[in-house]
């Protein structure tokens, strides 16, 4: 059985909407952040499970999964809400290109990257899924790396809607999808964009946290505030 290709639009991210997404910080996460990815995917359901990981992994499978994460080889992003709880992660992993079916026809290059997200059912909606896979793709191309691949069940209708508004080339089969695109090279807009990106999402970060720290030192000194 030979697997369906699906046409995507082709204007990348069509029908996203800016108004949501402009509050949404994307920021590279490290191990200070182990812990709470820990905390974001044990509150993940088990139907939510089993479309990141592609089967209902144990709690216990889940730690061993992020207590091997190494921050040295992949990239893993992250979206705070305001009270420090990570309501979405993004997992970008590089592994040569021969480890793909078909990569050496998909590109020249030596490695390929592959994304897989999550995301929490409260924060769903708002384009949290979409600003995640965009900071991916500009790291990606800054990293020289010109295919973005993505594994899923084809039931996840997430992670097909987002392929979709990337303009990515879409397979099915046997109830699973891969999903591959192309990226341009490098240029000095895409090096830029990534680092003030980074910049505003470190600066959302350490907002968040002095604003959690202060509410938490009133409640402290000031019972009653609110």
């Amino acid at each position: 059985m030979n697997p369906s290709v699906i046409s995507a639009p082709d204007h990348p991210f069509a029908g996203t909407h800016p108004e949501l997404q402009t509050t949404v910080r994307v920021k590279e996460l490290s191990e200070r952040d182990r812990r709470r990815m820990l905390m974001h995917f044990l509150a993940l359901a088990d139907s939510d499970r089993l479309l990141r990981f592609g089967t209902m992994l144990p709690d216990e499978l889940i730690t061993r999964y992020v207590q091997k994460l190494d921050f040295a080889r992949d990239t893993v992003f992250g979206v705070y809400d305001n009270n420090l709880r990570l309501i979405g992660v993004g997992h970008l992993g590089f592994a040569p290109r021969d480890t793909l079916p078909t990569g050496a026809d998909i590109t020249a290059k030596e490695r390929v990257a592959e994304f897989g997200l999550s995301v929490s059912e409260s924060a769903r909606g708002m384009g949290v899924g979409t600003k995640l896979f965009e900071r991916a793709a500009i790291h990606c191309r800054n990293a020289d790396v010109d295919t973005l691949y993505m594994h899923c069940l084809s039931s996840n209708r997430t992670m097909i809607r987002i392929a979709r508004k990337a303009g990515m080339q879409i397979r099915r089969s046997y109830g699973e999808a891969d999903a591959y695109l192309k990226l341009l090279p490098a240029n000095v807009s895409s090096v830029m964009l990534e680092a003030v990106q980074e910049q505003v999402a470190q600066f959302d970060y350490a907002y968040k946290a002095n604003n959690r720290a202060a509410i938490k030192w009133l409640n402290n000194y000031l019972p009653g505030f609110k």
